[in-house]
């Protein structure tokens, strides 16, 4: 068996999520273990070819890791023949362009989320990748990782029996900047800069609901800003003109009803920053990005109502931990779980399922919901498997 090597093309790599996610827990991971096997027992070996804006920074991540190929010239890097894949960790007002460079120079072509700041370019991306036929892929990470795995394997299982309904919090507590650093770039706080929980955590939720429990039908949304001034990297207070809030709840084609909160300005009192409960005739889950708990129909207690005794129940008690079950080495990394997928797909000549128009279904979603607020009331969305 041979060992192949693949060029890929890394624009953003020193951004936060390029930098960390992709290029060191994914690339330079698969790198490490020596590339990823495909059908027939080859193995692809990433060569890596780094872009960004900044060029010190650029020569900076290139040099800790031994890396000597990299450019700030995006246009440079996608002539280059040696490398087949191009990826986009970019903010995402600058993705679009660059995608369409990509589409256009024949590229294959992995990108972070939201692939567009509004549905009509998204469905323009999807539209010149398949008359180009170049192969496409979108981030979907949460879907690989072990507590929706889990999940996954629970509703294979039938354990659910019919689904009735979805509830998910999600969110922390984003510091205003003033007395202690934000966690989130401020860029994230500004609309006309592309921000906005909803752009960020909609086109998640889209796939996430499509892949486990079914198309989504129809949105009711309220988004607030409930922090109106925040400080940036400079210490510079600056007033925050993206919604920092949504409260969501989304009809399904079959009935169940997923109701999702999404907030950088709660406190945590969950096991995880984003847990999931979901409900059925026949059992219950509670399910995190790691952690699974589950209550079948024959191991659930019987409540009676009655606000003027305490109840000495232990509730949380009666939920049983799922086990791992993923062999002696565990879950690895979603993020390179993902890269291996798209990567194995590619190389195999197999259509990508989490592809642009997947990506264009997750803007839909986001960009109705914020219009669903603005004029308060609910948004149908039709079926979009085909440009």
């Amino acid at each position: 068996m041979a060992t192949r090597r693949i060029g890929i093309i890394v624009n953003g790599a020193t951004g936060r999520m390029g930098y960390r996610q992709h290029l060191v827990r994914s690339l330079l991971a698969i790198q490490e273990q020596g590339g990823v096997e495909i059908a027939g027992g080859d193995r692809l070996l990433p060569d890596l070819l780094l872009v960004g804006r900044n060029e010190e920074k650029l020569r900076g991540v290139a040099e800790k890791h031994g890396l000597t190929a990299w450019t700030t010239d995006v246009d440079e890097a996608l002539a280059n023949p040696d490398y087949e894949v191009y990826f986009d960790a970019l903010v995402t007002n600058l993705r679009v362009a660059n995608l369409k460079k990509a589409i256009a120079a024949g590229k294959a072509i992995y990108t972070e989320k939201p692939t567009a700041e509004t549905f009509e370019d998204a469905l323009e991306l999807a539209k010149l990748a398949k008359e180009a036929g170049v192969v496409n892929g979108v981030v979907h990470d949460k879907l690989y990782l072990p507590g929706l795995l889990k999940l996954r394997r629970l509703i294979d299982s039938g354990f659910f029996g019919e689904i009735l309904s979805v509830r998910g919090e999600f969110g922390y507590w984003v510091y205003e900047g003033d007395w202690q650093s934000a966690q989130r770039p401020s860029w994230n706080y500004r609309s006309e800069d592309g921000g906005g929980i909803v752009a960020d955590m909609f086109p998640h939720w889209n796939y996430v609901i499509e892949e486990l429990f079914g198309r989504i039908e129809d949105v009711y949304a309220q988004t607030a800003t409930h922090i109106g001034r925040r400080w940036d990297e400079q210490g510079e207070q600056y007033t925050a003109t993206a919604d920092d809030a949504a409260y969501g709840v989304f009809r399904l084609e079959g009935g169940t009803v997923v109701q999702m909160n999404s907030s950088w300005d709660v406190r945590v009192h969950r096991d995880e920053l984003v847990e999931f409960q979901v409900d059925g005739t026949r059992g219950s889950a509670v399910v995190g990005l790691h952690g699974a708990r589950v209550q079948p129909r024959e191991a659930t207690p019987k409540p009676v109502w009655n606000p003027d005794v305490k109840d000495p129940h232990d509730y949380r008690g009666d939920w049983i931990e799922v086990p791992d079950n993923a062999g002696p080495d565990g879950f690895d990394n979603g993020f390179k779980v993902q890269w291996e997928d798209f990567l194995a797909h590619y190389a195999e000549g197999r259509e990508y399922p989490f592809d642009f128009l997947s990506g264009a279904r997750g803007v839909r979603l986001a960009e109705a919901g914020l219009t669903s607020s603005a004029e308060g009331r609910r948004i149908s969305l039709d079926p979009l498997t085909e440009v």
